[in-house]
């Protein structure tokens, strides 16, 4: 049965046949697992990528922040990009980059052409990743939408999951010279596949937001002022003294960081869309929020880039024996995900207070028992991980849902997209300052894995605690309005809040 003509986009995608609707979702889910598969099937490859191609200290951290990075900086420009044009040729194009950024970094013969390919991979990741949502948003309604996010938050969990374990048996499989061109081929035949069901499963929907305004220049301001922030913690190697590096940039970033809100309000005044959103630095809720994921995502996204280079480099553990020790982290987060989104309209801020403590107990937990172990080093390790992803699948869920929940209805696609963009640039930053330090520690040491995993582990530990410390803040906030509420008048202006 064929759904009648219409001129409105979304009563369009609405009208899709059941069955249609959820092969659409199959073809966007596909797509959102390879760009999350990417980041953790990378981790496991570092060290033979690292040996194959002579890569340095620096390389590795270009690799894996460079992503992070683009990823960041393109997710809301390109959300309103797919607004604006036809979603369904944005979400290919981006699939498309992503593949063709794959092979190349399969194909790369030397560091510098992989960090290319990598930051565009990045870019092609934030185009897909707001499509994904999107398409949600569009093609589902009421119990089916809601249905739709949970196997979106599965696949994430999935995902993470898997990355370690399929990146581990594809570098086992290649051996160490092509084992880590596998982990970046695997996303070519996927890639291909998606693009062709999507042109066939997708809807061609006009587009719902015309004029949008993508804010170049804010894009290249906000960009340029983070690339600064990376550059004096990214570039330099075990042998290099932290003084020597080119810190004076840390002012120059400061400049543009200064013209990139000025440009704002004016682009803002202007009545254009800005990159930011500065109406939304009003509100409490989501300040705490997004300051809470921006220092949670600074820290444990690079837990496993330091700990894959302690157990393969340090210890010669294989990539898959490496992914089977932080496997336990993913699978207990993505069980932990799934309860949070049952729990969290009852106990609101305290689960992410009791996520953030429970993450900071298993990393202490492993800081503490590496030194001291020898044998099976990754089997004693997993219960502590265990416990810090269990942890972990108690922030991230929550917090989206309680930083959102003040956000007027109508800015909460804007809302979701900084959001988003704090947490990558936040990874990006975090990696950076913590393979800095780990492998300024191994200069220093003369090769003590053990040593610089425990420092890097603090910093971790530190950047979670920063993240404790707004959700204790937030969670006063709301205890506080609760205890003294507004005035009638205001209550009735105010946007349904989540229970603290």
């Amino acid at each position: 049965m064929t759904s009648a003509p219409t001129s409105d986009p979304a009563r369009a995608d609405e009208a899709q046949p059941d069955r249609s609707r959820w092969r659409a979702l199959a073809v966007v889910m596909a797509a959102g697992a390879m760009t999350l598969l990417d980041v953790s099937i990378v981790n496991v490859a570092l060290p033979t990528l690292r040996e194959g191609l002579q890569a340095d200290d620096s390389d590795v951290q270009w690799i894996v922040a460079g992503y992070a990075l683009a990823f960041g900086i393109v997710l809301v420009p390109m959300g309103r990009l797919g607004d604006a044009r036809s979603r369904r040729a944005v979400f290919m194009a981006g699939v498309a980059l992503f593949t063709l950024a794959s092979a190349a970094a399969g194909l790369a013969p030397n560091p510098t052409t992989i960090s290319v390919a990598r930051v565009v991979q990045g870019i092609g990741g934030g185009i897909i990743t707001p499509q994904v949502s999107g398409f949600i948003q569009n093609l589902f309604q009421g119990r089916d939408r809601a249905k739709a996010f949970s196997i979106f938050g599965a696949t994430i969990g999935l995902s993470t999951a898997a990355g370690p374990l399929l990146g581990g048996l594809l570098v086992q499989l290649g051996g160490p010279d092509f084992g880590w061109r596998l982990v970046f081929y695997v996303n070519v035949p996927i890639g291909i596949a998606v693009v062709l069901l999507a042109r066939r499963l997708l809807p061609a929907s006009a587009p719902t937001k015309r004029g949008q305004s993508l804010d170049p220049v804010g894009v290249l301001l906000f960009a340029a002022a983070v690339l600064l922030v990376l550059w004096p913690l990214v570039e330099g190697s075990q042998g290099t003294p932290l003084s020597s590096r080119p810190w004076w940039l840390l002012g120059v970033a400061a400049v543009l960081g200064i013209a990139f809100v000025l440009w704002e309000r004016s682009w803002g005044g202007r009545g254009k869309e800005t990159l930011i959103n500065l109406r939304l630095l009003k509100v409490p809720a989501y300040v705490f929020g997004l300051s809470l994921g921006t220092f949670y995502f600074a820290g444990f996204t690079a837990i496993f880039l330091v700990v894959t280079l302690y157990l393969q480099v340090g210890l010669g553990y294989s990539a898959l024996e490496a992914g089977l020790t932080t496997t336990p982290f993913a699978v207990a987060g993505a069980i932990a995900a799934l309860l949070s989104g049952r729990l969290v309209e009852r106990f609101g801020r305290w689960l992410a207070v009791f996520g953030l403590v429970t993450v900071s107990v298993g990393l202490l937990a492993i800081d503490l028992l590496v030194p001291h172990l020898s044998g099976m080093v990754g089997l004693k390790l997993a219960p502590a991980f265990l416990v810090a992803g269990f942890g972990g699948g108690f922030v991230i869920t929550p917090n989206v849902t309680l930083t959102l929940a003040e956000v007027d209805p109508a800015e909460a696609g804007s809302g979701g997209g900084m959001l988003q963009t704090a947490q990558r640039v936040g990874s990006a930053i975090g990696v950076a300052v913590i393979l800095a330090q780990f492998f300024s520690t191994l200069g220093s040491t003369r090769g003590d894995y053990a040593e610089a995993l425990s420092v890097s582990l603090r910093t971790t530990i530190a950047a979670v605690v920063v993240a404790l410390l707004f959700a204790l803040a937030d969670l006063l906030r709301r205890n506080r309005k609760e205890h003294h509420p507004e005035p009638q008048h205001a209550a009735e202006e105010a946007v349904p809040r989540h229970a603290a």
